[in-house]
């Protein structure tokens, strides 16, 4: 897709997992056809921003040799997973997740396969306990104590599945998505409540299977992903995230731009768009604001600062500034799209009104931080 600074090309691992050697390659690659600049999305795929129309092919070569690219372009659209990414190599709840992301893929690339919107998306999240709620998706396969479940996203709607049958029943419940409203469910699926959207925000530090550093904005120059490849393969996460496998005490990485390993930087603490600079449709700034105001967000808050009216850095309502022709507008608890509180605020006037923001609203700060980097929103 076009964007403000040339084209970026979104990368989609399966299973979103990368082999030292990919993530390797992919750093090469950036660091050849595009500005050497890498972003992790909201869904847990990769961009690479600055490319040249020119260097696509040469890109495109690249990223086929690494097995990074689907035989079928219409597949590779479909194939919006996000799975899990926390466990012990070899362990078998992982191993599952990754058995049904990848029989879910070739599901969704089989004849037949339902033609869904470019933003429909599936998460596989089957571990101990769910960890991507707040993960846009559409379908859910998760587990609770009775087993495996396939949920419909923000639809009373669920059905028991075994490891056998719930990419089948995960595929049914996308026929009737795409078959619209009006279809009646598929006849297994039966009123479930809706599970709480809301959780922890993972922080940097030891997780199963290794080690998580995060990027601020989520983005990371190419030298510094490929000194983390050194350490070993890398999982994709939906958090501005980068889970580093079987590390396991904190990475010696010291002065590498954009990485975060410390849980209290207050850079965890804000999302934002890529702004007027890298976005056609932004009117303002965005990171530099962000980053400038950070240190006043609460250790639990979260702020979000949206170039325009779409958000696409973040899904969830909190605490928001949207940039306008005018200034920027304030939402005290909503998305980028909501009505705001406060209009045309100048720069200079942001932090006495975002005190009084956090002072007086109550607002879903512990839903876990998306990546601000999807343009347009997967």
């Amino acid at each position: 897709m076009a964007s403000g600074d040339g084209w970026i090309v979104r990368v989609r691992p399966h299973a979103g997992r990368l082999t030292r050697a990919q993530a390797a390659g992919i750093a090469r690659l950036a660091a050849a056809h595009g500005q050497g600049t890498l972003e992790l999305t909201r869904r847990a795929n990769l961009q690479l921003r600055g490319v040249a129309q020119g260097s696509h092919p040469q890109l495109l070569a690249g990223l086929k040799a690494l097995g990074l690219v689907d035989a079928d372009a219409a597949a590779e659209q479909r194939r919006n997973i996000v799975v899990t990414p926390f466990g012990e190599p070899g362990d078998a709840t992982l191993a599952l997740a990754c058995a049904l992301a990848s029989e879910l893929a070739r599901a969704l690339a089989a004849p037949g396969a339902p033609a869904l919107p470019a933003k429909f998306g599936f998460a596989v999240d089957c571990g101990a306990a769910p960890v991507l709620r707040a993960t846009p998706a559409h379908v859910r396969i998760e587990r609770d104590s009775q087993g495996l479940v396939v949920r419909a996203d923000r639809v009373p709607l669920a059905a028991r599945a075994t490891p056998q049958d719930a990419v089948a029943i995960a595929m049914e419940l996308a026929h009737w998505f795409a078959r619209g409203d009006a279809a009646a469910p598929p006849p297994r699926f039966q009123p479930a409540p809706l599970p709480q959207r809301t959780g922890p925000r993972p922080q940097p530090g030891p997780v199963p299977g290794g080690w998580l550093v995060a990027a601020a904005f989520g983005q990371l120059q190419a030298d510094t992903f490929a000194r983390l490849a050194e350490l070993g393969a890398l999982r994709l996460t939906p958090w501005r995230m980068l889970l580093v496998e079987g590390v396991r005490s904190a990475p010696a990485l010291p002065g590498l731009p954009g990485l975060l390993t410390d849980p209290a930087d207050p850079l965890l603490r804000v999302v934002a768009c890529s702004g007027a600079e890298g976005c056609r449709q932004a009117v303002g700034a965005t990171r530099p604001l962000a980053r400038a105001l950070a240190g006043l967000v609460p250790a639990h808050g979260l702020l979000h600062v949206s170039g325009c009216s779409k958000g696409c850095a973040h899904a969830e309502p909190t605490v928001t500034l949207v940039a306008t022709p005018a200034g920027y507008d304030l939402v005290r608890h909503g998305k980028a799209s909501s009505r705001p509180d406060r209009h045309a605020l100048r720069a200079d006037e942001l932090a006495s009104h975002l005190a009084c923001a956090w002072n007086t609203t109550t607002t879903t700060q512990d839903a876990p931080a998306h990546d601000a980097t999807d343009t347009p929103p997967l």
